[in-house]
């Protein structure tokens, strides 16, 4: 008889949750036991979903009733302490999508609940998880760019509002390439020129910042700047990057066109000779989805007590 854990999931919200779905459905220690989203008709149509019976309308009588050892929490910012707090508290560990909360103060909350009932919550930074970025990632454990000192990391759209948060992305690609230094002091700001004017004249409210930039110093000396914009007079119409320079050699990840095709290079000296490396697209079956990883923290075989 097989003694292998079979975990129980629930999900919350179809639009980004939908592929959160799939996902644990193709895990061999998961089964997707009940989804929820507060409209009833996205609900009902979602035909990406087979063999689920529990519907909810109400997440928060979801985690009541089911009794799930993972909860995906993909819904709007607002919503995300509420929920994820009530699912650390029925039990569950939790896989929230990014950003993980409107405020920093929320975010400890929900970092506190986690630690307070050991559970494992996750926040879904999903652009480490791509199977070039764990071949960058094992490059930069290799030592192959020896220190560095300095990482630039933008997302910048010309025009085109999306329906979740880009800069957050790019940051946290860039600091987890670096190893996590520990940030001293950050310079920023936000602006606001170009949607808010167009939305208020058509009387709309529209109070999210165009870009937000920043500079930031680590405690071992290295500097990281952020550039992020949905919004800005540049000439592409879409930009993302991250760069990393080091003492031995440096990296590029950027994409190659609108779509989310991306490439990666390797820039390094050796023999008195400057070499250019091209990265070809990894196996993507050596490289754990975010899904995969939660399931494992969820078995008890993560290294981390929150990841």
């Amino acid at each position: 008889m097989s003694t292998r854990q079979i975990l129980k999931v629930g999900v919350i919200g179809l639009g980004m949750g939908s592929g959160h779905v799939r996902n644990f459905q193709s895990h061999p220690n998961a089964e997707v036991v009940a989804i929820a989203d507060v409209d009833k008709d996205k609900l009902e149509s979602k035909g990406i979903e087979p063999g689920i019976g529990k519907r909810y309308t109400d997440p928060l009588k979801m985690i009541k009733e089911e009794k799930l050892d993972i909860v995906t929490v993909a819904v709007p910012n607002k919503f995300h302490k509420t929920l994820t707090i009530a699912a650390l508290e029925a039990g569950s560990h939790v896989l929230c999508e990014k950003p993980m909360a409107m405020n920093t103060k929320e975010a400890e909350e929900m970092l506190a609940v986690a630690k307070k009932f050991r559970k494992h919550l996750m926040i879904n930074f999903s652009s480490r998880f791509s199977p070039q970025s764990f071949a960058l990632k094992k490059e930069v454990e290799s030592g192959i760019l020896g220190k560095i000192y300095y990482a630039r990391t933008v997302w910048m759209r010309r025009r085109g509002i999306p329906g979740f948060d880009l800069g957050v992305h790019r940051l946290d690609l860039a600091h987890w390439l670096m190893d996590y230094p520990k940030p001293v002091w950050v310079l920023a700001n936000t602006f606001n020129h170009i949607t808010a004017p167009k939305a208020n004249a058509s009387g709309k409210i529209f109070d999210v910042e165009d870009m937000g930039v920043a500079s930031i110093r680590f405690d071992n000396g290295a500097m990281l700047t952020l550039e992020a914009s949905w919004a800005g007079n540049t000439k592409k119409n879409e930009e993302i990057e991250t760069r990393l320079f080091g003492s031995e050699g440096g990296m590029r990840q950027f994409n190659v066109c609108e779509g989310g095709k991306f490439e990666a290079e390797l820039y390094i000296e050796k023999n008195g000779s400057q070499y250019d490396m091209i990265l070809h697209a990894p196996s993507s079956r050596l490289h754990p989805r975010e899904e995969t990883q939660h399931c494992d923290c969820g078995r008890g075989c993560c290294r981390n007590e929150n990841s």
